[in-house]
């Protein structure tokens, strides 16, 4: 089984071919950064399975973030059969930057020519075979999505996967430069030490300084004569050209480009304007750009209620149902009461709470799903960026807080696309407070309970509101923790296309998927675990303030009383959704379950807040620490408990702090 690896910029369409080599249910996003760790599927072709890895989106192969790390250390030390370079047919003077490099580290390298279809709208007109010959490598025009060439490029990569390495194009650094390379390489291979990347690749990457290699080869004492040497023949090149290898490095591979392109590449110089220039010349404004998107949230917002509410009305009548046939059933059949309470009021009360909200859940994820597939999620990150730059933060973070709405963990594993260690910990720190999916259904029992008519408008706010602390949060850590210059944030904007169904129904079954499966491990343990303790010490009344659970939601209580809901069972939801947001309802479903027999959970929590402690709730549990899951994510990216702790405590902090505000503000307003 051969090992074939998958590499290109962001939004050339690779992760489109690799589900179409591969039939993965993996979604497509059009931002770069949705792809942070490689992904394996396998592609069959005659009989024959082949691995297909999926290696993070990039620009470049250097040093710069763990995404270009994660993929150029694939491709040297794993030493895939095939590499295929998917290059975007109307950016190819861009995408060949990566096709340079990974001619440089010797890679078996076949050309995945995307958005033909695009390219030729734009009146590109690319001679194939010269493009191929000038670069020695072969290459396959494709349209991904409609799967046009993939048959071809399927044979030609499974050909190619069993050959000795083609004959390919060298790129001239110049006389000066290639004698330094040659006997740096030389230095190198002579050294005390070893090295596990290709010793003309490592010189090359040394004359660039790249921060990676060079801390490698600092850390081995057999290399000084090598570093001595690289030092010399730095000084040596930029005497004899007037500037820093480095630089002279990256203008080689331009020229390289440059004269491949001339030869193969012909635009119409006055070609029409795209309807996607047109669109962006509306979306993308100065001025409207943000409006736009703000109205764009509040529309989907709107019609995930007015689609969505009633299949959840109806599923959560389906459960109530569900429970009283158990119920009953578990009765008759002589089953003893700690038995029925632990499935009708445990299982079906707790996580029945919150799978009641899927519906509302998918509805969402589709519309969602709707606007990253037609291109204008890309636009959404571009739009913010004036105002992230205004705040002392990247660009990139907003992309980090897109993904972060579907889930906190992939938002904080995406930070990884960002080249400043200030940047992406500011990125880490402030991701749990955009909105993810886990909190929905917190939002929709409240919502329920007491904003029926203005629902769409109070989700509205609840994420506007959560976006915001993010950014007055980050711009304050700038200032503080982590002081520095902000990197500039350059993304290319993908075409708009029509979504594609497929792509956006694997999108949502992705998500609703996800839910459900925390819904069956993760919640259904913490009920179990919140309804043995809301049993004990055995003889006291169940879901009572004396139970075991009781005494800790009571212990817990006086901290909220401030803001409100200081009451043991709001105290022990919040407490359970430490664990998982979800867990919130699915506690709250049990414990008034137990206290209100037979009553809903919404009539209960009527009966139990106001519109404004409900409010403050919601506000707290948009706001506060994050999910154990997130909590993991922070400590691998960062690999520090203190920033981890760090993390917990202050989002705890910042959430306590607004539910109070909002709680005595608007008491003294007499909102109460």
């Amino acid at each position: 089984m051969s090992t074939i690896a998958l590499v290109g910029n962001p939004n050339c369409g690779k992760t489109s071919l690799f589900n179409v080599l591969t039939g993965a249910r993996q979604h497509v996003g059009n931002w770069p950064g949705v792809t942070v760790e490689k992904k394996v599927g396998k592609l069959k072709h005659d009989g024959q399975n082949h691995e297909i890895v999926d290696l993070p989106g990039t620009y470049s192969l250097g040093a710069y973030s763990e995404d270009e790390v994660v993929a150029r250390n694939f491709i040297i030390k794993d030493k895939p059969d095939v590499v295929i370079n998917v290059v975007d047919a109307t950016n190819i003077e861009r995408n060949l930057y990566l096709t340079t490099q990974l001619l440089e580290m010797d890679a078996n390298v076949v050309i995945a020519l995307n958005m033909m279809d695009e390219a030729k709208a734009r009146n590109i007109k690319i001679d194939i075979d010269k493009l191929s010959n000038e670069l020695g490598v072969p290459v396959i025009p494709t349209i991904a999505p409609k799967k046009e060439g993939i048959k071809k490029l399927v044979s030609k990569v499974v050909e190619y996967a069993g050959k000795v390495k083609q004959k390919r194009a060298n790129i001239s650094y110049g006389e000066e430069l290639t004698n330094e390379i040659l006997s740096l390489k030389s230095s190198i291979e002579e050294s005390a030490a070893t090295i596990e990347y290709p010793s003309e690749w490592t010189a090359i990457k040394l004359l660039e300084n790249d921060k990676y290699m060079l801390d490698i080869v600092n850390e081995k004492s057999g290399f000084k004569r090598t570093l001595e040497h690289l030092n010399e023949s730095i000084k040596k090149v930029t005497k004899l050209i007037g500037y820093e290898p480095e630089m002279a490095i990256v203008d080689k591979r331009y020229q390289f480009i440059g004269d491949v392109v001339a030869d193969s590449v012909k635009k119409e110089q006055n070609y029409n304007q795209t309807t996607s220039d047109k669109i962006d010349r509306v979306v993308t404004n100065k001025w409207l750009g943000i409006p736009i998107f703000a109205a764009m949230m509040y529309i989907l917002y709107q019609l995930t209620f007015v689609v969505g509410q009633y299949f959840s009305d109806l599923l959560d009548e389906g459960m109530g149902a569900l429970g009283e046939a158990v119920n009953t059933s578990l009765t008759n059949a002589g089953a003893s009461e700690i038995l029925t309470s632990f499935i009708g009021d445990g299982i079906i009360g707790g996580v029945g709470a919150v799978v009641v909200f899927l519906p509302i859940i998918m509805v969402m994820y589709f519309f969602i799903g709707i606007l990253e597939d037609s291109g204008y999620m890309a636009r959404a990150a571009y739009v913010m960026d004036r105002l992230m730059r205004l705040l002392g933060l990247h660009g990139k973070t907003f992309v980090s807080m897109i993904v972060g709405s579907g889930c906190n963990v992939p938002g904080i594993m995406s930070t990884r696309t960002l080249e400043s260690k200030k940047d992406r910990m500011i990125a880490i720190l402030i991701n749990p407070f955009v909105s993810c999916g886990a909190r929905l259904p917190i939002y929709m029992v409240f919502i329920g309970a007491f904003f029926q008519k203005k629902a769409g408008l109070i989700l509205f706010i609840l994420y506007v509101v959560g976006i915001l602390m993010a950014l007055i949060i980050g711009k304050i850590f700038s200032k503080t923790l982590f002081k520095g210059e902000t990197s500039y944030f350059i993304m290319e904007l993908p075409p708009y296309r029509l979504p594609s169904f497929k792509s956006v129904m694997l999108h949502m079954w992705e998500k609703a998927g996800a839910f459900l499966k925390k819904a069956g491990t993760i919640i259904f343990a913490v009920v179990t675990l919140l309804w043995i303790l809301s049993v004990l010490p055995f003889g006291v009344e169940q879901y009572s303030e004396a139970s075991a659970l009781g005494k800790i939601g009571a212990f817990i209580a006086p901290i909220f009383k401030p803001a409100g809901f200081g009451t043991w069972q709001a105290g022990v939801g919040l407490f359970s959704g430490i664990i998982a947001k979800e867990a919130v309802v699915a506690t709250l479903g049990m414990v008034y379950a137990g206290v209100e027999e037979g009553a809903k959970l919404t009539a209960a929590i009527q009966s139990s807040f106001t519109p404004l402690t409900a409010f403050a709730f919601m506000i707290m549990s948009l706001l506060y620490t994050p999910c154990a899951a997130a909590l993991g994510a922070i400590k691998r990216e960062t690999n520090s408990y203190k920033w981890t702790i760090f993390a917990a405590a202050y989002t705890f902090a910042v959430g306590w702090v607004a539910a109070v505000l909002v709680f005595q503000i608007g008491s003294a307003l007499g909102f109460n």
